[in-house]
């Protein structure tokens, strides 16, 4: 019964100290851990600095952060967009087109289509939308798009007016960071645990989007295994992973595959992080059916201890960082949550209404899976 108090205990601490982590990504400090206020390069420090203190020690040499650049389009200023003399509030009556060049005029629709409008003359592009999802262009056009949410408006578009600013960034720099705890009887093998931390930003100077199950809920989890793995330590080595630019396009992992700071061939297993805030209908398992031993491994322990109420197969799908690992060759699964909240890539996914339902049986299920790859050594 004591073990059993005990047991319980940590893993409850398991979830607070998650939902402190969730609270403190999603806050306007890290302002959408995106390309304006410095807030990804915010979170590299933060993820950084939280590795330290559990004892990870970095993967190579003295650095935790491996740097690369890319190209990417922001927003860091003006946001302001009037319809038929009505003012739309940015996030939540209207996105901006990611691709879209910055503009201040005033001009005059004309219908497209049923959704599509268009001001030619200032060369913008009006388009109603039922739900508002933004994303991260890297690129920028000579046109602003904008997407309003349709119930906001109560007759067709005729009139617009825009004030907006854009930064177009050639070389914007970003950081994976990444740690190990070496393993006790073979360390030159490896299990690899991953999550993005980077999200969509801010859109304007007055809002963000915060990426709670979008992916600071998969830092978390990775967070606490590196701390697990800190004070247990395994027989193979622990490694983690945080990936920036998964938003404009897997660009972390892409340049950590093609810059590798371990043998990838000495990698046992990846297990990719992202989208596992929620839980009460499962969890999705990509790369299941490519992976079919190590899947039906990962059922077996699922089933036997009930963690989860189903763990869904999937084939192959480049959806998240695990996809250039499965391109070298690198046995990987990505893991996300299914069912609860439907807020995703909008100001609506923070960190009050994430509920991490099954963060604890996460936790277990993927300490119980890498115990079992490591006793069944290869």
């Amino acid at each position: 019964m004591l073990f059993l108090m005990v047991s319980f205990s940590l893993h409850s601490q398991n979830l607070i100290q998650a939902h402190k982590i969730v609270d403190s990504l999603t806050s306007t400090y890290f302002w959408g851990r995106g390309y304006t206020n410095n807030g990804m390069n915010k979170a590299a420090d933060f993820i950084e600095a939280e590795l330290k203190s559990y004892g990870v020690k970095p993967m190579r040499g003295s650095n935790y952060q491996q740097e690369f650049f890319y190209a990417v389009n922001t927003f860091p200023g003006k946001m302001d967009v009037v319809v038929d003399g009505k003012p739309l509030k940015p996030g939540v009556d209207f996105i901006i087109g990611p691709e879209s060049s910055g503009r201040k005029a005033k001009g005059n629709l004309l219908l497209h289509d049923s959704i599509h409008f268009i001001d030619v003359k200032n060369k913008i592009e009006v388009t109603l939308r039922d739900k508002l999802t933004w994303s991260v262009a890297t690129e920028a056009i000579n046109y602003t798009r904008v997407e309003i949410l349709k119930k906001r408006l109560t007759s067709p578009p005729q009139k617009i007016e825009v004030n907006i600013e854009n930064r177009f960034q050639p070389n914007f720099k970003s950081s994976n960071v990444g740690g190990i705890i070496k393993g006790t009887e073979k360390p030159d093998s490896l299990i690899i645990i991953t999550a993005h931390y980077d999200h969509l930003g801010g859109m304007g100077s007055k809002t963000y989007f915060p990426g709670a199950n979008d992916n600071a809920g998969g830092v978390a989890l990775l967070l606490e295994l590196a701390k697990y793995y800190s004070q247990h330590p395994a027989k193979y080595s622990i490694a983690f992973i945080a990936f920036g630019g998964e938003e404009a396009g897997l660009v972390g992992s892409k340049f950590f595959v093609d810059n590798p700071l371990v043998p990838l061939k000495n990698i046992r297993f990846l297990i990719n992080l992202d989208l596992v805030g929620t839980g009460n209908e499962g969890a999705t398992v990509v790369n299941a059916s490519l992976y079919k031993m190590e899947f039906n491994l990962l059922n077996e322990i699922n089933t036997q201890h009930q963690y989860l109420t189903k763990l869904k197969s999937r084939g192959k799908a480049a959806n998240s960082d695990h996809y250039w690992f499965t391109e070298k060759g690198v046995p990987s699964f990505f893991i996300y949550a299914m069912g609860g909240i439907q807020a995703y890539h909008d100001v609506f996914d923070n960190g009050e209404t994430l509920p991490l339902t099954e963060f604890e049986d996460l936790f277990r299920l993927i300490v119980a899976f890498n115990d079992r790859l490591m006793a069944n050594q290869h």
